[in-house]
């Protein structure tokens, strides 16, 4: 599979820290690391905007999702905010990530430290067409627990 080209820079605040990459081959996350200045402590059911020092220029029709990292949400409660954050393709601002401690102790971000993982991916655009009634289908309009008992 071929890589998709997207233009990155680091901003002045993110010099010397590593570019989102992937931790393994099959991966389908690049992590993100934070650009702190000093360390940042977020007590239990705080939130903060954290910068990685990074911005991107996305090819038109795609767009990066920002993600948690399963070891800080399952070790610290740690999670992204409003997972997943949406980075457009003209979005041309620093990628910045809200984290939210969810856990019952204080966590630390430490300059480097990979604190969410960014996922690009292609974007379909809609086409609305208003009609007075749905095509019929075989779950109807069942919801939520609608296709099972578990």
């Amino acid at each position: 599979m071929s890589a998709l080209a997207v233009a990155i820079t680091r901003l002045a605040h993110g010099d010397g820290l590593p570019l989102p990459d992937y931790a393994t081959a099959e991966a389908a996350g690049m992590d993100l690391a934070a650009a702190v200045e000093t360390d940042l402590t977020l007590a239990p059911g705080a939130r903060a905007l954290v910068p990685t020092g990074l911005a991107i220029a996305l090819p038109s029709g795609f767009e990066a999702q920002v993600r948690p990292r399963s070891g800080l949400a399952l070790r610290h409660g740690l999670t992204v905010l409003n997972s997943p954050g949406t980075i457009d393709a003209d979005y041309r601002g620093e990628v910045m990530v809200i984290l939210a401690n969810l856990g019952a102790a204080p966590v630390t971000i430490t300059r480097g430290m990979r604190i969410a993982q960014m996922v690009v991916a292609p974007v379909a655009r809609v086409a609305w067409q208003a009609v007075a009634h749905l095509p019929e289908s075989a779950r109807g309009s069942g919801g939520f627990g609608s296709t099972g008992t578990g």
